[in-house]
């Protein structure tokens, strides 16, 4: 009697589960979507407000274009001294 016991309390905790589960996921679901959705902005924002990309200049004249380039002190490589290039065919 005791082994049926322990087998239905085993069931009814397991179906209890799955029935919970089913009603709790959408919520659980949105609220997981909505941190990493809001995580993300935050990380966009602090993007955004380290580059300068949002600020609007208000000196400038309408139809005025500049340019922000960044120049690296190192020249390119070389592609000579990388390696060489070989051709390959296929040999059936």
């Amino acid at each position: 009697m005791g082994f049926i016991k322990t087998l239905l309390i085993i069931l009814f905790f397991y179906y209890g589960f799955k029935v919970l589960a089913r009603l709790l996921a959408p919520f659980l679901m949105r609220y997981a979507a909505k941190k990493i959705q809001d995580r993300f902005k935050d990380q966009m924002g602090q993007q955004m407000r380290g580059s300068g990309f949002g600020q609007q200049n208000n000196s400038k004249k309408e139809g005025e274009v500049h340019v922000k380039s960044k120049k690296s002190s190192q020249e390119k490589i070389n592609s000579d001294s990388v390696g060489d290039y070989v051709d390959f065919e296929e040999i059936e």
